[in-house]
């Protein structure tokens, strides 16, 4: 990965992610369905990104 792809992570997705569990947190009925959708997502988002790129 080159630095673009470090800072987009860094100022972007890590950000996001946080906020995202820490709302999902707050909803004490559906927080753990939440958590598992957005481990999903993130997971499913990294394997299509290599997918893509051919992992360049």
């Amino acid at each position: 990965m080159g630095a673009a792809s470090f800072i987009f992570w860094a100022i972007f997705v890590l950000p996001l992610v946080a906020f995202l569990i820490w709302l999902m947190r707050q909803d004490k009925k559906k927080g753990m369905t939440g958590l598992f959708v957005l481990i999903l997502g993130v997971i499913g988002a990294i394997i299509y990104m290599y997918a893509r790129t051919g992992g360049k």
